[in-house]
């Protein structure tokens, strides 16, 4: 039984492929199996891709996938002093750790927990790969986008593997991973794609979830009391704040930009029926507890008094 694509049943089924002879169907000196099937022989195969070449499908670019040179200030973050080589003594004890842990499983049957799992999912290839990202982000300030050939050539792996510790890097929380594509210049008139899959961006992190899994001279030191306390305190202040604006300059405050203007308006809009509707514009106005009291020589409001001949003035 053969078995066909859906692409080739289609091209069957609406009897759009056209036979060709049996030279046309020769692949290395030998028939193709479907040089067999009627019409099959028109039929032209997409070679299997390797590991970060374009997409099996014929897809110009992966999903997911951002346009080069839009949103790398946003991305990528200039490292602290020292920031790199910590981040790769954190990888390197969670490589070791993983290894006892895979080591538990086979001989205590032990069930690790989602953290662990991702830490027994390193490898030493996953580890040789981040310290070049390390490097990377050290000397270009953070900026880090090499390609799986740069990766291989300097690693000395092979890109599979290169693709393979970089998915347990990922999995781990050791770095974001983000697509990209570029625009393509072509002739007028060419059937060529407008654009082209180009290098990933990378950015270095630190797992907040498997520090409880790493020796405790890895974890960073607990801040001091005053300074929860003053957060706190700044967190209270600044949702104090907030709630005494009104809904345009809400909008003001917190989105910026042309999102920003545009929200401003609407809340302009709102502000103006609430004032419509309420008699003050304070948002917490003070209620007058003395009107509803009547006094000897008067009734209460200052300003309002009785005449002799009982008419109120």
């Amino acid at each position: 039984m053969t078995a066909f694509t859906l692409g080739e049943a289609t091209a069957l089924a609406l009897g759009r492929v056209r036979g060709r002879s049996n030279e046309d169907a020769r692949v290395g000196g030998r028939v193709s199996p479907r040089a067999s099937v009627p019409g099959m022989a028109a039929v032209r195969r997409r070679p299997p891709a390797r590991s970060g070449a374009p997409h099996p499908t014929g897809a110009p670019i992966r999903r997911d996938s951002v346009e080069a040179g839009t949103f790398e200030e946003h991305f990528f973050a200039v490292p602290a002093k020292g920031e790199p080589d910590r981040l790769l003594r954190l990888a390197r004890a969670a490589l070791d750790t993983g290894r006892r842990l895979k080591r538990a499983v086979r001989a205590e049957g032990r069930v690790l927990s989602p953290a662990e799992t991702a830490l027994a999912g390193l490898t030493a290839g996953a580890v040789r790969v981040y310290e070049e990202l390390c490097t990377l982000a050290r000397l270009n300030q953070g900026r880090v986008y090499p390609s799986y050939d740069r990766l291989a050539a300097v690693t000395g792996l092979a890109r599979a593997t290169v693709a393979r510790g970089l998915r347990a890097l990922e999995i781990a929380g050791f770095l974001i991973r983000q697509r990209r594509f570029k625009r393509v210049a072509r002739e007028e008139g060419a059937d060529t794609p407008r654009y082209a899959q180009t290098s990933n961006a990378y950015r270095p992190l630190l797992p907040a979830r498997l520090l409880p899994h790493l020796p405790r001279w890895l974890s960073p030191a607990p801040l001091p009391v005053d300074t929860e306390q003053h957060e706190a305190e700044r967190v209270a202040d600044v949702a104090a704040m907030h709630d005494s604006l009104s809904c345009r300059e809400l909008a003001e405050t917190l989105v910026g930009g042309s999102l920003g203007r545009i929200l401003a308006r609407l809340g302009a809009q709102l502000d103006r029926r609430d004032n419509d509707t309420k008699c003050e514009s304070q948002k917490a106005p003070q209620p007058l507890f003395d009107s509803m009291y009547s006094r000897e020589n008067g009734v209460g409001l200052v300003g309002r008094q009785i005449r002799p001949d009982g008419q109120i003035c």
